[in-house]
């Protein structure tokens, strides 16, 4: 897996994900810019993502929705607030009700994606920041640092086909 750490940091509110993989900056940067790819990897495996809306420019939404083993929906969104290909994505994450309205009781974070070239290929570095060590407590109680390790480890087999 390319998955090569998690810090999770309390005190800092963030959760950092690193990730190496064998391929190109402007080839992981697709993962992230085509709809259709990202959602082959945005979920856990056994809970695939549906990407309804992409608009990755600033100010743009994403919006998706997740499905679980037993067909129940969990609904998500993304406010896009920088996008400079390919190395840089930040966007505000939160969840949605069933009817794709932002859920106003679920928290939200701050996610910056950096992808810089190494000597092997490309690292991803993705830092999520909470408002507050409760939502961070409370999304890590939901699987959170678990969910986004499986759903980023989904990357090298599409890389690879």
């Amino acid at each position: 897996m390319s998955v090569t750490s998690v810090d999770k940091d309390l005190d800092n509110l963030t959760l950092t994900l690193i990730a190496d993989f064998t391929a190109p900056v402007e080839r992981v940067w697709q993962l992230w810019a085509d709809p259709r790819q990202l959602e082959r990897w945005w979920g856990p495996p056994t809970y695939p993502a549906t990407v309804e809306e992409h608009d990755l420019t600033p100010g743009g939404n994403v919006t998706y929705f997740m499905t679980g083993p037993e067909g129940d929906k969990y609904r998500g969104w993304w406010r896009v607030t920088t996008v400079t290909p390919p190395g840089l994505l930040e966007f505000t994450d939160g969840f949605s009700d069933q009817d794709g309205n932002p859920a106003a009781d679920m928290p939200t974070m701050a996610v910056r994606v950096r992808l810089t070239e190494q000597a092997d290929g490309t690292r991803m570095e993705m830092r999520s920041t909470f408002d507050s060590r409760e939502q961070m407590e409370q999304l890590m109680k939901m699987g959170m640092e678990e969910g986004l390790q499986e759903a980023v480890g989904q990357i090298d087999a599409i890389l690879a086909g």
